[in-house]
């Protein structure tokens, strides 16, 4: 089942961010197989990471739990908030 996980930064957590990127990129990696799509959530120039999103397969939500209580920039505390929701894909990439 997909799962959309949706996190917001601390607004402080800028460089609490780059410090973790290599440990939550090795994290990331070795679940690409059940990824759907992830990246950051940017400010309106485009460019500013403001949170991050994943859409992921999971068996069920304590799934998706588990996996973001793992995610490195989780433990680290960089999210203000996190957020996953059940998730139907209507339309997706071909």
């Amino acid at each position: 089942m997909l799962f959309v996980i949706h996190m917001i930064d601390r607004p402080d957590a800028a460089d609490l961010r780059a410090d973790v990127a290599d440990a939550h990129r090795e994290f990331v990696g070795g679940h690409l197989d059940a990824m759907y799509l992830g990246g950051p959530l940017v400010a309106d120039d485009g460019t500013t990471a403001i949170g991050s999103m994943i859409v992921m397969d999971f068996p069920d939500r304590a799934a998706a739990v588990d996996f973001i209580a793992d995610e490195p920039y989780n433990r680290a505390g960089l999210f203000e908030s996190v957020t996953i929701r059940a998730f139907h894909a209507v339309v997706a990439p071909s």
